[in-house]
């Protein structure tokens, strides 16, 4: 794998989580990475050929070579599959975002173009390489193109000074006169001819030599398209045997998209519950400090009570204090009062008596 690798070059890559779906039960996705990996596009320059290759670590989890035939699906905002018959599997990409997976299936659709183009390509180098090859191949229709029969031997050739027989030579002579200007235009003519097919002989040459550079290399295709046609046809077998659980795997397939669209709502709602659920522990923490600075000025206000009580407690005392004193001291005016109007009695009476005296004197 690390050879080929050497060989070909990464053209696009991106991270994602690669699945394959499970062999026995062709239902459900199984993961081959613990974690996102990343998945690249290369280029086989030597077998003009794209790939999609993955390694988790030292080993290659995807090694999907991308043919006209591949489909790359979108099931999701975020999840796409293509099948690869010869892996025998379906991959499964699960990407981080949206853009990342429009990006990976433009790519696909890209080189899957290519890779069409290329197999043309392919197709009509042969179908012209293979073709002088079966039109000079019967001997009695063409004989080979060699340079002795191209440009004569030295038995065949005919030059315009030297002629080829010698006991013909005596006629021609006599008429040699009336036939010297066609003589010329003759020998012109088969220079002109000769000229041609020299040309021709060279192109030729030169396309067989390119042909002979090439044929390994048609021969190793060759052996890749029987190969990958015997695949083929062992695999059509296998879909002709299985060709009967098409219409369950389509409802299954259809039930697999629900049941995901379904987990996808559920999760939406998740998230919005996840977020109201946030906004509720955002206003719980508002609340729980607006809990805490109330205990704190509660504390404080129950502090100044006890002081105020306190307070009061000793006014009381206090004012009882006084209420006592006042009481006392209103006793002690009631007696001096008291005191008071026996004086002045006394005295009424000391001046009554002194008037009596005064009088009675």
């Amino acid at each position: 794998m690390s050879s080929c690798l050497e060989l070909e070059q990464p053209i696009f890559s991106t991270r994602a989580h690669v699945f394959q779906i499970d062999p026995n039960t062709k239902k459900n996705w199984v993961p081959t990475s613990k974690h996102a990996v990343t998945v690249s596009y290369f280029f086989d320059s030597t077998r003009n050929v794209y790939r999609i290759i993955s390694l988790d670590g030292s080993k290659a989890i995807i090694n999907s070579t991308i043919t006209p035939n591949m489909t790359f699906t979108k099931t999701s905002q975020k999840f796409g599959q293509w099948a690869d018959s010869r892996a025998n599997t379906v991959y499964g990409l699960g990407f981080s975002s949206e853009s990342h997976l429009v990006k990976f299936a433009e790519k696909f659709a890209e080189f899957k173009e290519a890779a069409r183009l290329a197999k043309e390509k392919s197709q009509e180098k042969m179908e012209l390489t293979s073709t002088p090859s079966q039109e000079s191949a019967p001997g009695d229709l063409q004989s080979p193109l060699t340079s002795e029969s191209i440009n004569g031997t030295d038995n065949d050739r005919v030059t315009p000074d030297t002629p080829q027989h010698p006991e013909a030579r005596a006629e021609p002579s006599q008429n040699a006169l009336p036939f010297s200007h066609s003589s010329s235009s003759i020998n012109k003519h088969w220079e002109a001819e000769l000229a041609a097919l020299k040309g021709n002989n060279a192109k030729l040459t030169a396309a067989l030599l390119e042909s002979t550079a090439n044929v390994k290399q048609w021969k190793q295709q060759l052996a890749a398209y029987q190969e990958e046609a015997e695949r083929l046809h062992k695999r059509v077998t296998e879909l002709e045997c299985v060709s009967g659980q098409t219409t369950g795997i389509k409802s299954q397939k259809t039930e697999l998209n629900r049941t995901i669209e379904e987990l996808e709502l559920a999760l939406k709602a998740k998230e919005e519950e996840l977020e109201r659920l946030k906004a509720e522990v955002e206003s719980a923490n508002e609340f729980r400090s607006q809990r805490d600075s109330l205990t704190q000025r509660l504390q404080e206000t129950e502090v100044r009570n006890q002081t105020l009580e306190a307070q009061l407690t000793d006014l009381e005392q206090r004012l009882e204090s006084s209420q006592l004193e006042r009481e006392a001291f209103r006793k002690s005016l009631r007696s001096l009062l008291e005191l008071l109007d026996s004086k002045i009695f006394e005295l009424n009476e000391l001046r009554d008596a002194l008037a009596k005296l005064l009088e009675g004197s």
